[in-house]
């Protein structure tokens, strides 16, 4: 009997999600544990793996056959090359991010259009005039390029253009429209459209590919005011480039959820910079968050028992 191993704490787990799954494979073993040495003990049966497993155990899990992921990001392929040649299917969460994300990006927009960061700063200091210094602008009639057009992105697409902007998508396959997005690219093109961007977002995974796309060449031929927002991975932003076009203006401003070292170390200049808002990687909290990855789940569930294609399936190759 193969094993069904729920990563996740006990306490979390509701009983109609176990019910759900004892009902969709009557002839697999459920268990729910978060402990990683009891998860190590069951290795050699088990089958499936949901939620925050230990990255050794695909390895180590000779009968391993499908890992769904409680998390959309699969960087950690990257620093483990071993799982990307072992024969399971991984799949992911994708999807769960897309309302808080999209309302997590649209809020930095917010902030840096009407100067919100720079009032909050002003009003630790009992500072009336401060936020008088900055120059609001209008979201409606700018321009987003979007570079990640999946759940995250189109969705943010769809706000964006609700609220009047022109936004322009990029992504690997451009063949494909999204609502929103007024025209969609490849990412060889985005040098064409960084100068016409007032918000650059970046939603993209970290893969090869993505890796540091954004750096000195690319922030030079931005507009001294246009933002960037990152709620990807830190890594495909070259952190120390954007800390000297913020500095020496090559941009306005940035908003970043996500950084090449986390937790953001305390004496990285991104702290103190006027023109910049820092979040700690929590673009994705939502209360919703399990309910809608254990749908994804149930959904895959009820699938591979069938035999019928999953959903989400991550390219291990190319890490997304």
């Amino acid at each position: 009997m193969g094993v069904i191993l729920l990563a996740l704490n006990p306490a979390t787990a509701r009983e109609e999600w176990l019910a759900q799954i004892r009902s969709l494979a009557p002839d697999r073993q459920l268990v729910i544990t978060d402990d990683r040495e009891r998860m190590r003990a069951l290795a050699d049966d088990v089958e499936v793996v949901v939620g925050g497993f230990p990255r050794e155990l695909v390895l180590a899990a000779p009968n391993l056959r499908w890992v769904q992921q409680w998390g959309a990001g699969a960087d950690w392929l990257m620093r483990t090359p071993a799982a990307r040649e072992k024969d399971y299917v991984l799949t992911n969460a994708s999807g769960v991010h897309a309302i808080p994300i999209s309302e997590h990006i649209l809020a930095l927009v917010f902030a840096f259009a009407r100067g919100i960061h720079h009032a909050v700063r002003a009003q630790t200091q009992h500072d009336w005039r401060g936020p008088k210094q900055h120059q609001s602008s209008e979201i409606a009639g700018s321009t987003m390029v979007l570079v990640g057009v999946g759940a995250i992105g189109e969705r943010t697409a769809q706000m964006g253009a609700a609220l009047g902007m022109r936004v322009l998508g990029v992504r690997r396959d451009p063949s494909g429209p999204a609502d929103g997005v007024e025209a969609m690219y490849a990412p060889h093109q985005l040098p064409e459209l960084l100068p016409q961007a007032d918000y650059l977002v970046l939603t993209v995974p970290l893969t090869e590919e993505t890796q540091g796309m954004i750096g000195e060449t690319e922030l030079q031929a931005m507009k001294p005011t246009s933002v960037i927002i990152n709620i990807g991975r830190g890594g495909t932003i070259d952190e120390a480039a954007l800390i000297r076009a913020l500095r020496e203006g090559w941009v306005g401003g940035a908003g970043l959820d996500v950084f090449a070292t986390e937790p953001l170390p305390a004496d990285s200049p991104l702290w103190d910079m006027e023109n910049m808002i820092v979040t700690p990687h929590h673009a994705g909290s939502t209360p919703h968050y399990d309910s809608r990855a254990m749908a994804i789940f149930l959904d895959n569930l009820r699938r591979y028992v069938a035999g019928e294609p999953l959903r989400n399936v991550v390219d291990k190759r190319l890490g997304y």
